[in-house]
């Protein structure tokens, strides 16, 4: 399960989660195991120069799926 993440300012407390889907050009079967643990390191990298964070990453050789908080 994950943990509660939340922002807090001044005056207000927001938790926003992004659930963000990438698919291949015609859904064309073409990312491999090793592929899709590159991107996934790409993706926490550029998450943590953007002060955001990878709650989750999954996919598949057509689509891959992030859950940013």
């Amino acid at each position: 399960m994950l943990e509660q993440t939340r922002s807090t300012l001044h005056h207000c407390v927001s938790s926003l989660n992004y659930h963000l889907v990438l698919a291949t050009t015609y859904r064309r079967k073409c990312m491999t195991g090793s592929m899709l643990d590159r991107l996934e390191a790409i993706c926490r990298s550029t998450a943590a120069k953007w002060e955001c964070e990878v709650l989750e990453f999954n996919g598949e050789a057509n689509h891959v799926h992030l859950l940013l908080h």
